[in-house]
């Protein structure tokens, strides 16, 4: 399959450079929408290793942790990429070479304004369903809107 376009979605956060990474980072159990999940219950909370190789993963409520994603790259406070490692079935996938990624940029334009660019790329990887996934990544409901609600908690 020929390689999809991306999907690029870009915000500006009236924060340091710092504290948008911290909080898209770090922070992010106050901003990702507790529906967007994977695990077998309702999710407790989410979380992101702070290292290159981490885990990315969900905490549930009956106790169980279920992976996610891996931090491929951890750049604090300039970027971060992961490997988005759900299926086009919404299961996780163990093979990184089968896996969509993620990365984040953060860049200053001023003393409390940072612009944060997300690219989610590599959709190709996931066959015949990967327009259908592409899709949805690029709707309202999933980075778009997320990053809203990460604006919201970045600029409290």
């Amino acid at each position: 399959m020929n390689p999809l376009e991306p999907v690029r979605k870009s915000i500006v956060v009236k924060a340091s450079q710092e504290k948008a990474f911290r909080v898209f980072t770090t922070g992010i159990d106050s901003w990702w929408p507790r529906t967007h999940h994977i695990g077998k219950s309702p999710m407790k909370r989410v979380l992101i290793a702070e290292h290159t190789g981490g885990r990315c993963y969900t905490e549930q409520e009956d106790g169980s942790e279920c992976d996610w994603g891996t931090v491929l790259a951890w750049e604090p406070p300039v970027r971060l990429a992961f490997a988005w490692q759900v299926t086009a079935k919404w299961e996780y996938e163990p093979e990184l070479s089968r896996c969509t990624e993620v990365e984040v940029r953060f860049t200053v334009l001023g003393e409390r304004l940072t612009r944060v660019d997300l690219e989610h790329r590599g959709f190709e990887r996931l066959g015949e369903a990967a327009p259908f996934v592409r899709a949805g990544f690029d709707s309202l409901n999933a980075w778009q809107g997320m990053l809203e609600g990460y604006r919201v908690q970045t600029e409290e």
